[in-house]
């Protein structure tokens, strides 16, 4: 490939890029500073306490519990909507992603408004449940909001399974359950790794859930010790700690797929996988998929429903079209800004490798992996200290969002690169055009359905974001987030309903254009 001249990549794509970097970790580094500001004394006082080790252990619990549960709960569905002859799979497919759609905190708020003596079960049946909290409640949320991370990285690892690795197996008298643990299973690592680090930095960096379930890790202590002090020097410990934390899971997925090798040697033959016949064991799999469905999908959505119905006020519809206000105001700039500053990186990256371009790259998902308040703390103590003027403002929480989300705006645009030829540049340079003017009138219109594509993975990702929004939004500033949670957290289940509902409709519509360009690909 061409090398490009150093002028024009320094000017026009370098450096937004390495800005756009180092505007990502200084806040980092001013958190590091705000932690280490701490007396001798002091501390060993806040670093070396019994709390902090409850807390390590709580957060370990409720992610190995959440991949546990997920694993139970999206393995056999997908298995079934991929190798099995069942009508319907499309169906089940889409219902098996829904839960996408749904946030965690909202799948926390329709749990707690099951229970208790004015829930949905004492209104429906007359008997009163206790309602859920705690760690299974947490644990039961966070797991049907993640599911289908796992979910779906199954069911297109399953599909991209060689049929000559099994028919092989089963030539040399292996049984399909022998088939399975030894030939099928050691294809899905990359599948199940990437989905559990997936799954591992939502349960370390949710705020929502556990706040509403009212069970304590770094990030519900992380937000008590911010909201309630006044040095906030424990809360940047805490915070360091969470990213400790998240850079050993970082750690432990990166050395699991070292050496994982699953390539063929050959190109293969492209042939459909052989379907499987249940016969009598269809019904229990329809039930499966239908109560897996029912659990992730119809009980919020249920829920939800029912308290609108029933407790709905007209009145809330001013609040609504203001909290609606208030979200597409920080999702559509940010949404803007990930498409069009995920181009320098994609296209340093992919047109020019170098150690640099992959550092940028690492930079991008380093932040997009820290949770949500740990990073929100962090930007806090940076503008503090150096512009406090802005604290609070609109602009810093969408600088906020489109730092964080440009990781998911970089694939969809890199995924379209790749596809452009690089020889239309050189046409375009041959023709008299200058390297700007070539990657505009050449290249740029290309990559534009990648850049809608990213454009919408960070709007619907910014509609649902709480921790950023909770910590940098102005103050009175209304977001459709905020609302549900604030009126959760009072137990206020029918004011919530509307706002639940309008994150629930917008977040369907995007996983339902999801569905359907698989469907067409």
């Amino acid at each position: 490939m061409p090398k490009l001249k150093s002028v024009s990549v320094h000017r026009y794509f370098l450096i937004p890029a390495v800005a756009v970097g180092i505007g990502g970790l200084i806040p980092l580094a001013y958190l590091l500073v705000k932690a280490l500001s701490a007396e001798g004394t002091a501390l060993g006082q806040i670093v070396f306490r019994w709390r902090n080790a409850k807390l390590f252990f709580n957060t370990l619990l409720l992610t190995g519990g959440v991949l546990g549960l997920n694993l139970l709960l999206a393995t056999p569905a997908a298995w079934l909507t991929t190798r099995v002859n069942l009508r319907g799979k499309r169906f089940f497919t889409v219902l098996c992603a829904l839960p996408l759609a749904i946030p965690g905190y909202v799948m926390a708020y329709a749990l707690l408004a099951l229970g208790g003596n004015m829930g949905i079960v004492a209104q429906l049946f007359g008997t009163s449940t206790p309602r859920l909290s705690g760690y299974c409640g947490a644990l039961l949320a966070l797991s049907a909001y993640t599911s289908p991370y796992l979910f779906l990285n199954l069911r297109t690892a399953l599909l991209g399974l060689d049929p000559s690795l099994e028919e092989s197996a089963r030539s040399l008298g292996y049984r399909y359950r022998e088939v399975f643990f030894r030939v099928i299973l050691p294809q899905l690592r990359p599948a199940l790794y990437a989905s559990g680090l997936l799954i591992s930095l939502h349960v370390i960096g949710d705020f929502g859930v556990v706040s509403l379930m009212r069970y304590e890790t770094f990030s519900y202590a992380l937000y008590i010790e911010y909201t309630l002090s006044f040095e906030h020097i424990y809360a940047a410990w805490l915070a360091l700690m969470l990213l400790a934390f998240t850079a050993c899971l970082l750690y432990l997925e990166a050395k699991l797929l070292n050496r994982v090798v699953l390539h063929r040697a050959g190109s293969g033959v492209s042939r459909q996988l052989p379907q499987i016949a249940l016969g009598g064991w269809s019904v229990p799999a329809y039930l499966y998929l239908g109560a897996l469905s029912f659990m992730t999908v119809g009980v919020p959505t249920g829920a939800i429903l029912l308290w609108m119905f029933r407790g709905f006020d007209s009145t809330a519809l001013e609040g609504l079209a203001n909290g609606l206000i208030g979200s597409l105001s920080i999702a559509i700039p940010a949404g803007i800004l990930c498409a069009f500053l995920a181009v320098p990186f994609a296209y340093v990256g992919v047109r020019y490798p170098s150690r640099l371009s992959n550092m940028l790259a690492r930079v991008a998902y380093i932040v997009y992996a820290i949770p949500p308040l740990a990073f929100a703390l962090s930007l806090i103590f940076f503008v503090l200290n150096t512009m406090s003027f802005i604290y609070k403002t609109l602009p810093v929480l969408i600088y906020a969002c489109t730092l964080h989300f440009l990781a998911e705006a970089i694939g969809p645009v890199r995924s379209s690169l790749y596809q452009a030829s690089p020889h239309l540049e050189e046409a375009a340079r041959s023709l008299g055009y200058s390297p700007i003017q070539a990657f505009f009138r050449a290249l740029l219109p290309t990559l534009m359905r990648g850049m809608l594509t990213a454009t919408a993975l960070v709007f619907v990702a910014t509609m649902k974001e709480l921790p950023l929004t909770f910590l940098l939004s102005p103050a009175g500033y209304e977001t459709l987030a905020l609302n549900v949670w604030s009126y959760t957290t009072e137990a206020m289940f029918a004011e919530a309903a509307p706002y639940a509902l309008a994150i629930l409709a917008f977040s369907a519509i995007f996983v339902g254009v999801l569905i359907r360009q698989e469907a067409q690909a």
